[in-house]
């Protein structure tokens, strides 16, 4: 099974929330649907960072440690190669056709 570390930002005003799932994408369909008690005022959000996992003790972990990060550590993770949101964007952008745009 996999497991997903992520992290998402509000749109509104621009704060991030650091969460743990088995399913990103529909966790933050929730989250945009206003489901969480603590992010429901805060829609729309937007997956900033994502990090994948084969063990759920050591996502947990991990997830317990970014929620202490400060923003500005924050900041350089979602810019960091361990960010694999930004793999899966390069991955959807390639699968396009090539006239897409034109």
């Amino acid at each position: 099974m996999t497991f997903y570390i992520y992290i998402i930002q509000s749109q509104v005003d621009k704060t991030y929330y650091k969460g743990f799932t088995e399913n990103y994408f529909e966790r933050i369909k929730s989250h945009n649907a206003g489901l969480s008690m603590y992010t429901a005022r805060k829609t729309p959000w937007c997956l900033v960072y994502l990090e994948k996992f084969e063990d759920k003790k050591a996502a947990l972990i991990r997830e317990k440690k970014i929620k202490k990060y400060s923003h500005e550590q924050i900041q350089k993770l979602i810019n960091s190669p361990a960010n694999k949101y930004k793999g899966l964007v390069e991955e959807w952008l390639k699968s396009l056709p090539n006239d897409v745009g034109d």
